[in-house]
């Protein structure tokens, strides 16, 4: 920082009344007329003074605003190059722009915070929500079983299974937690490889196979038995989409309906889809349908032990390999999901 000092100032104020004194002494001896020399002599004085004032309020602002300029730029950009940049003549526009430009970015990060607290608050809440139910029952069951019911063959080991199920549901929840917890903060290591999608999607209707018959659907697999097909992914990650998309269509399908899964080629990729006969999704809700939580049927969702965060799951992972995924509804009628795979290459 310039600061100006008290001998400037009165070298400053010396010099100038020298030069006006000489300016009266030539005056005086040419001039005859007094009253226009005084006359003269105080325009020139004031004059000297203006310029000096002038001067001296200028170097005051710039070294100033010099310092406001210097803190915010080197607050926002850390830039080596300042030192050449207030040697600029126009160093109040570039002070006002640079106090403009870090007022918005100050602005815009206290939206962002403001976001964040609110994506906080909610997820939180939502967390909240998906254990209490499970925790209540384990809770409720255990009293019961404690106050005399664990010696009632009749209700013993019915409260203990619901129990284990009830366990089991938070189990799910704080694992979905997890993987939807690494894939929003981009933590998800993904390891491609070249598999045959076919086998993966039979592996994965084995798994459902009794979650289908309690719910009477119909997992359908028309390319069971087709030749392999080959794609370039995570197998770990699809296995994990394919198992909640199929899921999703037996929660929400009708009794008696269907699950219809195909592989279709386009181009250099794959179209997998999941398509259900079940109960549809009203146009409303579809822009929200990957969204955490996010449940059409609340009641229902909860009833069948859904955490909410299975559809969200899927559509991270599959942006996570750079794909896409859409979803297709017709409400009443069923739902269709499908998305994109690169094929594999011949190796």
């Amino acid at each position: 920082m310039q600061i100006i000092s008290s001998k400037k100032v009165n070298l400053l104020m010396t010099l100038s009344s020298a030069i006006i004194i000489l300016i009266e002494f030539l005056l005086y001896t040419y001039i005859e007329d007094k009253a226009l020399v005084l006359f003269t002599s105080l325009v020139l004085l004031s004059g000297f003074m203006f310029l000096i004032s002038r001067y001296l309020i200028r170097r005051f602002l710039y070294s100033k605003i010099r310092i406001l300029y210097k803190t915010i730029h080197d607050t926002q950009f850390i830039d080596r190059e300042f030192v050449d940049k207030v040697k600029t003549i126009d160093i109040i526009y570039e002070a006002e722009k640079e106090v403009r430009e870090w007022s918005e970015g100050r602005g815009s990060l206290l939206m962002q915070m403001k976001r964040q607290e609110e994506y906080r608050k909610e997820f939180i809440g939502n967390v909240s929500h998906e254990l209490k139910t499970p925790i209540f029952n384990i809770q409720g069951y255990i009293l019961t079983l404690l106050d005399g019911g664990l010696e009632d063959k009749n209700i013993n080991r019915l409260y203990l299974e619901r129990t284990e199920k009830s366990i089991n549901r938070m189990i799910g929840i704080v694992k979905d937690l997890e993987s939807i917890s690494k894939l929003e903060y981009g933590e998800l290591k993904l390891i491609p490889e070249r598999f045959n999608i076919i086998d993966l999607i039979n592996e994965v209707v084995e798994t459902q196979e009794m979650r289908a018959q309690k719910h009477k659907i119909k997992v359908v697999f028309s390319q069971a038995n087709a030749i392999p097909i080959y794609v370039n992914a995570d197998k770990k990650e699809i296995f994990q989409a394919m198992v909640n998309l199929v899921v999703n269509s037996i929660k929400y399908g009708k009794q008696g309906g269907k699950t219809h899964i195909e592989v279709m080629e386009m181009g250099d990729k794959y179209l997998i889809e999941v398509r259900d006969s079940g109960i549809g999704i009203e146009k409303d809700n579809l822009p929200r349908i990957f969204e955490r939580f996010y449940r059409v049927d609340k009641s229902r969702s909860r009833n069948m032990g859904g955490s909410g965060l299975g559809l969200a799951i899927v559509k991270h992972i599959i942006d996570a390999h750079e794909q896409s995924i859409n979803v297709s509804s017709t409400y009443g009628e069923g739902t269709s999901f499908s998305f994109t795979l690169n094929k594999a290459t011949n190796t």
